[in-house]
């Protein structure tokens, strides 16, 4: 008999994205920092997370805030120190969680010392690091600012540049073997530190086809070229990247951002199980609040990666786009749904800082207005508690939400019933029942506004059954399958120790369990 495998630590926990800048500030200079982060892991812990993943705290200008790395193998001034860094791991591993680091390989920023030297002539060691030519090859544009070309003139090589972003941010050539190793050096930087894996930036970039052109209609809008981009050579390049991981021991792991939001397209970079260990799914992220939309992007995300094998994510909101709640309406209600739905899937959730605390974006008035890419009020700072200050020694970078007052962390812990204890819940729950982690899923089949599917255990032995329902829907409507079960949580204010109803009110969520 084929001997089971027990799942990998990236299958059954939860990550918990940060963005450092707005976690938690220990220097009073307005940044959140790494000691921050520190002195933030009881509560993450009591929340139940298990696996960190912070957005980018390398050496950088911060053009595009982190994203444009000038040192790969060291930590900016604004967050620390590698003393710091090294300090957060240990901590993080003595608590049994883990820590991911959001690595950058398309592109650095033009301080880099290597663009530096590359830019200087046209026959230097790294003349070839970056992809230069004499006019532009294509009809590429950036993805900000919005409908500028992604070709950029730089009068010392009197040569054209790509940058897929910013023109701080010239995009590396990884035709070029030495430009690869090199990367892959920085990579193996972190893992001897023990980092336990990494956020890979735009990785589906990394090959290009410079000689196609993306479609007149969508440049004619201003689309940017990183969605068009999808070539075989990139599959080849990841698999190395996975190589240098899997030297490693303990699991290393790596989640991808590949932004195309056609989820074949994306699972083909799970490769044979070779490439990427987790791919984001950004057609499901996008997806409106709606139950057929829903129910049609599970399914179809499960069967494009059923077949290979692969390990789905569930991603609602991060540091590039508005946050889901916003996106959805605005309603507690609705952000409570989507929670339940977001940490009961099959697969990886991702869940971003602040979504436990059922945030909206800020209004960040023009004057404050700080990214180039106009997402600066899905990044506004962690409120702590309701003082004026909300934790924070000194006046943050970007402005509180408006309602900071009453959605902060320490206001929210002392209510039972708010959005913070049913993320408690759900991350607890899921990590107590491991069917809600690993277990089977059927979707039940429906065409109403309701979302409902059960998850299994894989052992044949254990004849447990969970039941999870959405009702997105403005009435009352019956889920045959809930009724008889265990209410393990609900949105729904009430007993959770009386029998389950097969009635879900409108715009409510209830996790049932059948023994």
């Amino acid at each position: 008999m084929e001997e089971a495998h027990e799942p990998a630590w990236w299958q059954t926990k939860v990550v918990y994205q940060i963005y450092p800048r707005s976690f938690a500030d220990s220097n009073a200079d307005g940044i959140g920092d790494l000691q921050g982060i520190r002195s933030r892991l009881g509560h993450l812990q009591w929340l139940g997370i298990e696996v960190l993943w912070l957005s980018p705290v390398f050496r950088s200008p911060m053009a595009d805030f982190g994203y444009d790395v000038s040192d790969y193998c060291d930590i900016d001034p604004v967050f620390g120190t590698l003393a710091d860094m090294d300090a957060l791991i240990a901590d993080c591993h003595s608590r049994g969680m883990r820590l991911m680091l959001d690595w950058v390989p398309n592109h650095t920023s033009d301080q880099h010392p290597w663009f530096v030297e590359s830019r200087s002539s046209r026959d230097n060691a790294r003349a070839d690091w970056y992809v230069w030519r004499d006019e532009p090859a294509n009809n590429w544009l950036a993805s900000f600012p919005q409908g500028e070309s992604a070709w950029e003139h730089d009068d010392v090589r009197d040569q054209w540049y790509l940058r897929c972003f910013l023109r701080e941010q010239p995009d590396l050539n990884w035709d070029n073997r030495d430009v690869e190793a090199a990367m892959h050096d920085t990579l193996r930087f972190w893992l001897d530190r023990g980092v336990d894996g990494f956020r890979m930036d735009v990785i589906h970039l990394i090959g290009k086809h410079l000689d196609e052109d993306d479609p007149e209609r969508a440049v004619a809008r201003g689309v940017g070229h990183v969605p068009f981009n999808d070539v075989p050579e990139t599959h080849d390049r990841i698999r190395r990247i996975r190589a240098v991981l899997d030297s490693y021991p303990g699991q290393r792991a790596c989640v991808g951002e590949v932004y195309l939001l056609d989820e074949a397209k994306m699972a083909a970079y799970y490769g044979d199980g070779d490439e990427l260990n987790l791919s984001f799914n950004f057609g499901f992220l996008w997806a409106a609040w709606d139950a057929t939309t829903l129910r049609g992007k599970i399914t179809s995300t499960l069967d494009h990666l059923r077949p290979r094998g692969a390990w789905p994510t569930w991603v609602l909101s991060n540091h590039d786009v508005p946050r889901h709640r916003q996106r959805y309406g605005g309603s507690e209600d609705v952000a409570r749904m989507a929670a339940v739905m977001l940490l009961t899937l099959p697969g990886t959730p991702f869940v971003y800082q602040g979504e436990d605390l059922g945030l909206i974006d800020a209004v960040v008035p023009p004057e404050r207005v700080v990214d180039p890419g106009g997402r600066d009020g899905c990044r506004a700072p962690i409120p702590w508690n309701d003082d004026p200050g909300h934790g924070w020694p000194h006046a943050p970078w970007l402005p509180f939400v408006a309602d900071a007052g009453v959605s902060n962390v320490g206001t929210l812990d002392q209510q039972p019933d708010s959005i913070l204890h049913l993320y408690r819940e759900l991350l607890h729950l899921r990590r107590d029942h491991a069917a809600l982690q690993s277990g089977q899923f059927t979707m039940i089949e429906r065409t109403d506004d309701v979302i409902a599917y059960t998850r299994t255990p894989t052992d044949p032995a254990d004849t447990r059954a969970y039941t999870i329902a959405l009702n997105l829907g403005e009435g009352a409507a019956v889920v045959a399958e809930l009724a008889g079960g265990r209410v393990l949580t609900s949105t729904i204010a009430g007993d959770l120790t009386a029998p389950a109803d097969e009635i879900v009110p409108p715009h409510a969520a209830v996790v049932v369990l059948h023994a």
